[in-house]
């Protein structure tokens, strides 16, 4: 296999807004809006995309990611301010994850719990159970669950599709069920190419949204990547304060990350963003770093 064939297979991992956690993380709204509620876990490098090699063939996945953010909001919704810690461990078919993440939003301190593990069943076919709580502050979801399923085509299996489901229960009661699809393409060149879909039912109302959104990423594994990606569509509700919810509207979300290896085994991350509705504009930037253990 040629060199450029090798790099998707490890820059997958590493995409910082791969397809899958943002369909699920960064989707339609609901009680609190996806837009707004701590992403679910990222898929790990150990991820079985194009051509990957065998656990056996290589070192297993063992990470640790910390980062923070902090985001000013206008039309006086105040500042939000985030710290993030994300491990990995690969064990033969298995990578587990887990989060830890602890948020000051709407004048509000929150903390969210999850933990995900990524399968691979066969050489063209992986899935992803994710399960996460937040600790009652009104804008963490009380209960949400994501699983997907996922399968590489073609000789090169540089295509990757994925179908998958949420369930997100709110602290006021609300519940989303959603569906995603996306798909993924790995070129020879390091270039990756994201897109998907999000439908979205939000009750009681009986709400329907649905988000799509598309991403670019360039780099080289254990080098540099940079991603950009840009979603918009419909939310459902999306709670502000603990007895006041916006409903059903339309926002916007573009994204820029970048990923710096200092060395084989640790780097950095600076992240930018910037979300807006009708009703307010968040915009912050996120800084962090990340090592690999033997």
């Amino acid at each position: 296999m040629s060199r450029a064939l090798n790099r998707p297979r490890r820059i997958c991992a590493w995409v910082g807004l791969v397809a899958w956690p943002l369909l699920m993380g960064l989707g339609a709204a609901h009680a609190q809006d996806l837009n707004n509620a701590p992403a679910q876990l990222e898929a790990a490098e150990g991820t079985p995309l194009p051509n990957a090699p065998l656990v056996s063939e290589r070192a297993p996945v063992r990470r640790l990611e910390l980062s923070t953010s902090a985001q000013h909001l206008t039309a006086g919704y105040g500042n939000w301010r985030d710290q993030r810690a994300v491990g990995t461990y690969e064990a033969g078919p298995h990578v587990w994850q887990g989060e830890l993440a602890a948020r000051h939003a709407f004048g509000q301190d929150g903390k969210y719990l999850a933990v995900g593990d990524t399968l691979t069943f066969s050489p063209d076919w992986y899935g992803n159970l994710t399960v996460g709580a937040g600790d009652g502050a009104f804008y963490l979801p009380r209960v949400r669950v994501d699983l997907t399923a996922s399968r590489k085509w073609g000789g090169s299996r540089q295509l990757v599709t994925s179908l998958g489901g949420t369930y997100y229960k709110a602290p006021d009661g609300h519940i989303d069920h959603a569906l995603s699809l996306g798909g993924t393409y790995y070129f020879k060149q390091p270039w990756i190419v994201e897109a998907g879909l999000r439908l979205n039912r939000s009750n009681p109302g009986g709400i329907s949204t649905h988000q799509q959104f598309a991403a670019l990423t360039y780099g080289h594994f254990r080098q540099d990547l940079g991603t950009v990606r840009y979603a918009y569509g419909g939310e459902g509700y999306q709670a502000i304060a603990a007895n006041t919810t916006l409903v059903n509207f339309q926002s916007r979300q573009f994204s820029a990350s970048w990923r710096h290896w200092v060395s084989p085994d640790w780097g950095w991350l600076v992240a930018a963003e910037r979300y807006s509705n009708p009703y307010y504009v968040r915009s912050g930037l996120t800084l962090g770093l990340f090592h690999d253990f033997p």
